[in-house]
């Protein structure tokens, strides 16, 4: 995703005093949080955006002429803009704000489905005979919303494969994406693997038979340098909660002559350019997906959270992400009987490792590591068909952020040390 060597310097003792909940203790010793890729930990300036809104500003957006609603109006609006130039847009008009990641997803998945059965853009048009291509890769809001827009088209629901090393098996990509595709929906790092997936090949065999394409960012939006003109899909989803912002906010980016072309999601108030009893006419995007109260507050803290990335430099967030998980595979392979999944070196790789302690259930192991104050994730991650791939029922994963350091990994390791202790 970008040449470290290029990339200034982060430290991250200084970004850590920056992060209130970081000084604390859990279960008696120092917290080490390895959750990121769960949700993000939010740095003071976050905190004090989102006290101050409420605090001095709070009223309903786009409604009011009154000085408070204005106020809150134009923070609202800035927050859209200042998302627009972190990720590169052209304009404000093609962020659209929604609760998460998942949201975003449905969304699109809902254009596609009110095409299908209401009539609208051909390009969302399905029926049976056409297909939607995704990835054995994906988390759940990836895979079910497809399931479910083919099982009321009529569509086929098609899918890459993964390779033994954790990548994505594009062997077959131009028999799998051919001209009855309609979408390709993929993830661009793995919330499990942290495999970051080649767009170039996917994205001209998509164009070459008038495919749309999707690409899932929630974890490579916080983590590296984004620009969505460059990248070259229509839409792109990401969330909030896991770049340093509050939760309950997410945005969906798409090509603007594509969101035009799209119907509304929800329908209500502000999305609407005129009503009568018999017709309603609907505002231009991003106006007409964002039906009702909106995540006001959340939004100001969002806007907050891309101004501190911003200043941190998302060229040093990856360097140190991608150092960080250097040293981490290193020092995970001193560990006896650890399987770590996904790529074993940090080439198109996030910092994401999943792993699993043979014989020792990871409820077990995150239990204990909780024990000695290490914050891990364990389960199927929302990836089920991944854990299915290489026959685990669940892993452990730990997940890096800009606040983590070496230290952190190393206590990791010994905590996993204890953990074969305890279970012999």
């Amino acid at each position: 995703m970008m040449d470290t060597l290029t990339a200034p310097s982060l430290d991250p003792a200084t970004v850590r005093a920056d992060f209130p909940i970081l000084s604390r203790q859990v279960n008696g010793h120092p917290m080490v949080y390895l959750d990121s890729g769960n949700t993000s930990q939010k740095p003071q300036p976050v905190l004090d955006a989102v006290a101050e809104h409420y605090a001095r500003h709070n009223a309903n957006v786009s409604r009011s002429v009154h000085t408070v609603g204005t106020e809150a109006t134009e923070a609202y609006e800035g927050a859209r803009a200042k998302l627009a130039r972190f990720i590169g847009a052209p304009g404000p008009d093609q962020v659209v704000f929604t609760k998460n990641s998942t949201e975003a997803i449905n969304l699109v998945a809902y254009a596609f489905l009110a095409a299908s059965v209401g009539g609208g853009d051909p390009r969302f048009r399905l029926g049976p005979g056409d297909q939607v291509v995704i990835s054995e890769m994906e988390h759940h809001s990836n895979i079910v919303p497809w399931q479910l827009l083919c099982e009321r088209t009529g569509a086929t629901l098609r899918w890459f494969g993964i390779t033994d090393d954790g990548r994505l098996d594009l062997s077959d990509l131009d028999t799998l994406v051919d001209e009855r595709t309609k979408l390709v929906s993929y993830v661009h790092m793995s919330n499990i693997l942290g495999t970051i997936n080649p767009t170039e090949p996917v994205l001209a065999r998509a164009r070459e038979v008038g495919a749309l394409v999707l690409l899932d960012c929630s974890q490579s939006v916080p983590h590296a340098p984004m620009d969505v003109t460059a990248l070259g899909a229509d839409f792109i989803a990401f969330t909030g909660h896991k770049m340093c912002g509050p939760t309950g906010i997410g945005a969906l980016w798409g090509r603007g002559e594509v969101l035009a072309a799209m119907p509304p999601f929800l329908g209500g108030g502000s999305m609407i350019e005129t009503v009568t009893m018999e017709k309603t006419t609907y505002a231009a995007p991003p106006t007409r997906f964002e039906a009702g109260t909106p995540p006001i507050a959340q939004a100001v803290g969002l806007g907050a959270a891309v101004d501190y990335l911003s200043g941190v430099d998302m060229r040093a967030v990856r360097a140190h992400e991608q150092q960080l998980t250097g040293y981490a595979l290193d020092a995970l392979q001193t560990v006896p009987d650890l399987r770590i999944f996904g790529p074993a070196t940090t080439e198109a790789r996030g910092g994401i490792i999943s792993f699993a302690l043979a014989g020792i259930h990871p409820h077990d192991v995150g239990q204990v590591l909780d024990g000695q104050g290490i914050e891990v994730r364990v389960g199927h991650h929302c990836a089920r068909p991944v854990c299915a791939r290489f026959g685990v029922a669940s892993t452990t994963r730990a997940s890096f952020y800009l606040y983590n350091t070496t230290a952190e990994v190393d206590a990791l390791v010994r905590g996993l040390e204890q953990v074969r202790k305890v279970f012999g």
